[in-house]
């Protein structure tokens, strides 16, 4: 089988182990194909629930964004400034997820995978319960800011341990032949958490009024967390070691240095870098602009009232959410590649397109109160609403957004899982994974709404005509440039016998 592997060299599995070794017993113990499919399922309930959550910890942030801003840097500044500050903040939490993976990487590769991923969730439940906790700029300054930002840095390090432990964890429990179709579902819990996020916090809005939720009423999203983060750790301790990792472990084959495997072989280190520019990278901005962004551009653009745009949202991504399954379990029958490069080559497309529809489909925006300064002499500015939108034609567009990201990001934690040996798995998918989706895809709206902005400005008449569009360059620049990679350099393959550590046929 050698000689038939596409993607790493012979020598790469000069030490794999063989597919039995030991008793029959352990042998059965050890196999992923033997694994029962109810156990299959209690696996990745355990693993989705706590990732879900800590998506959901991690989305809230930036969901309140426009909320949380005058809390940070102070009620009296410009709201596009304390706007671009919070996602400034926001963003502070996707720099540093490429540590967390591989800080948490090395963990999961030489200790173990289930507590790796036991030590994230404590992590990233904690500082998102002691974010709501924070007193505001008015009260202590600068601090405010400062710790928040502490705040998000760890939870940015503690998602780059998490989805690489649930990725993994599942992968290496599912049979060879259904690896696309079980890990899909760990694929839909970013979109889940997002969702989750975003439905908090509209019954939390709407049940206080909008003058509580805004002075306090936003800390109980943050709040809430804690009890959920309790509730997935009971879950998950229950959980035993994954079969491959265990066999590796009992046969003294996991590696004692897994950033040294990964990145200075030459081997894995290629494998590493194509993964990431010929797949992650453009996945991470299709899928931000096609649910995050395009949510923060219907409320901050197009100026959408809140429950209008978290109803076009909402709806888009429950109806299109099984096309994460859908297109996992295709993948098995016709490979990964052609589906992630057709949801980058769509994205590339048909994202200004589609983002053009929306302003159409939102209407004029009116003035709904004009700007006044109240008693204290505080300016208070104007308030601007889109008061006659077509919300069926705009979910229909966001949906058609959510579907690409259903092709690109359907597949591709079993494109990751299939690339890298188990010794080093954890740590190889997850610092590609993680530059990808945190670094280019995570600074989507921070970047776009600057571009916007700085179009706004422009003396340029055409620029500033199509201001609300000029953030998309940046999306479909690196998803354009992600697909040519892929192309050239990606290996189409599916099914890869992780048991023996082969490769599966080129396709």
């Amino acid at each position: 089988m050698k000689e038939n592997l596409p993607q790493r060299d012979a020598a790469a599995y000069a030490g794999a182990a063989p597919l039995t070794s030991g008793t029959p017993d352990d042998a059965i113990a050890h196999d992923n194909n033997a694994v029962s499919t109810s156990k299959i399922w209690q696996v990745i309930t355990a693993s989705s629930v706590g990732t879900v959550i800590e998506w959901y910890d991690f989305y809230i942030f930036g969901s309140l964004a426009a909320i949380i801003g005058p809390v940070l840097f102070g009620s009296t500044g410009k709201i596009e400034d304390t706007i671009l500050g919070t996602l400034a903040v926001f963003g502070a939490g996707f720099v540093v997820r490429p540590f967390g993976a591989l800080f948490f990487g090395r963990i999961g590769d030489m200790i173990g995978r289930k507590y790796t991923f036991l030590l994230t969730l404590l992590i990233m439940g904690g500082a998102t319960f002691v974010t709501g906790l924070i007193p505001s700029y008015d009260k202590i300054g600068i601090a405010a800011p400062v710790i928040v930002t502490i705040l998000r840095l760890l939870q940015g390090l503690a998602l780059g341990g998490e989805y690489g432990g649930a990725t993994t964890y599942v992968a290496e429990h599912s049979p060879d032949n259904k690896r696309g179709y079980y890990t899909s579902f760990i694929q839909i819990t970013a979109t889940a958490g997002l969702l989750l996020s975003i439905l908090v916090i509209i019954i939390t809005r709407k049940t206080m009024g909008e003058v509580a939720f805004k002075e306090w009423g936003w800390r109980i999203p943050f709040l809430l967390s804690g009890l959920l983060v309790i509730a997935s750790y009971y879950i998950r301790r229950k959980l035993h070691e994954s079969p491959l990792f265990a066999k590796a472990k009992s046969e003294g084959k996991t590696s004692a240095n897994p950033l040294r495997e990964s990145f200075v072989n030459p081997v894995n280190r290629r494998l590493v870098l194509i993964s990431l520019f010929g797949a992650t990278m453009g996945q991470g901005v299709v899928w931000y602009t096609g649910q995050f962004y395009a949510y923060s551009f219907m409320q901050n653009t197009l100026k959408l009232d809140l429950v209008d745009a978290s109803l076009v949202l909402c709806i888009a991504l429950v109806l299109a959410t099984p096309f994460f399954v859908y297109f996992g379990s295709l993948s098995d029958r016709i490979g990964r590649k052609k589906i992630i490069m057709m949801g980058l080559l769509c994205g590339a497309l048909f994202t200004f397109p589609i983002f053009y529809g929306l302003k159409q489909f939102a209407g004029p925006i009116t003035e709904v109160t004009a700007a006044t300064v109240d008693a204290t002499g505080k300016s208070i500015p104007a308030v601007m609403k889109a008061l006659d939108p077509n919300l069926p034609a705009m979910t229909a567009l966001v949906f058609c957004l959510v579907l690409f990201v259903t092709m690109a990001y359907g597949p591709i934690a079993a494109y990751l899982v299939e690339l890298f040996p188990t010794k080093v798995r954890y740590t190889s998918l997850s610092l590609p994974y993680h530059i990808g989706n945190g670094v280019f895809g995570g600074f989507v709206p921070l970047i776009a709404t600057a571009l916007t902005l700085r179009a706004a400005a422009s003396d340029t008449a055409f620029i500033k005509e199509h201001s609300t569009l000029a953030g998309l360059v940046y999306p479909v620049g690196i998803a354009l440039i992600c697909w040519f990679i892929g192309q050239a350099l990606m290996k189409d393959v599916r099914n890869v016998k992780l048991m023996d550590e082969t490769a599966g046929d080129a396709k």
